[in-house]
């Protein structure tokens, strides 16, 4: 029988966006898929340091290093690399050097990815989607790769174009939110009424709305009420709700 609560499925990983600007990162290796795990880590504002001899270094890393995005440590991976780093990512061809990294990284409580060696990982990589500040990935717990790139394909294609906008719209009036309500206790209405604008207006409002529909729409939380763009944009501020106007 079927209990009234979701199943549990186990075998799965916890899916988090794990906040690392400015953390230290080490980068064990300079080839392929280094250069493919820099990207990732750089476009969450890490700060990243590269080991690996300069004859190790693929074209892309080397670029890296070059425009000054990474420090560069020309030469072999030594225990002291770990100290104050906060995240390993090691992408060598000598299976026996990664495992003891990532020994030392367990010794140590850093969190540690072992190129293609998913017993030996803390996280893993997926297939990323990125669009402005939308992000989806797809993982398959280190089982297919390349199978999570084509499905991640697949789900970017039947996307809306402008979902990244409208995403980076709803940020801008989120924020705006919280200066106009930004006490604790207020947490429960704030997501409440922003639920409301999302459900509401379509993709195509949320792009094309401006900085003075923003604090038009504003007007109107304390009320609760979500009315139409075209009503935002008609509304004079003193007429949004019987009281001061927030803006």
């Amino acid at each position: 029988m079927k209990g009234p609560y979701p199943d549990i499925q186990g075998g799965g990983s916890l899916l988090l966006a794990w906040q690392i600007r400015n953390k230290r990162v080490l980068v064990v290796g300079g080839g392929e898929v280094a250069a493919g795990r820099i990207v990732n880590i750089l476009n969450a504002d890490a700060k990243v340091t590269v080991v690996s001899p300069r004859d190790g270094l693929n074209d892309e890393v080397a670029y890296r290093i070059e425009q000054k995005q990474v420090e560069h440590v020309d030469r072999k991976f030594e225990p002291s690399d770990l100290d104050g780093v906060d995240m390993v990512l090691t992408a060598v061809d000598d299976p026996d050097a990664s495992t003891q990294i990532w020994k030392l990284c367990k010794e140590k409580k850093i969190a540690a990815n072992i190129a293609d060696v998913p017993p030996e990982c803390d996280f893993y990589f997926g297939s990323v989607h990125r669009d402005g500040p939308l992000q989806i990935m797809v993982s398959t717990n280190g089982n297919g790769p390349k199978l999570a790139n084509i499905v991640r394909r697949q789900i970017a294609a039947g996307l809306p174009k402008n979902i990244g906008a409208a995403v980076q719209r709803v940020g801008m009036l989120r924020k705006k939110l919280r200066k106009v309500a930004p006490n604790i206790e207020e947490g429960p209405k704030r997501m409440q009424w922003m639920s409301k604008v999302c459900e509401q207006y379509t993709l195509e409002e949320l792009c094309s709305m401006t900085e003075d529909d923003m604090e038009m729409l504003l007007g109107f939380y304390r009320p609760g009420t979500v009315p139409s763009l075209e009503e935002v944009r008609l509304q004079e501020p003193d007429g949004a709700y019987d009281g001061p106007f927030l803006i």
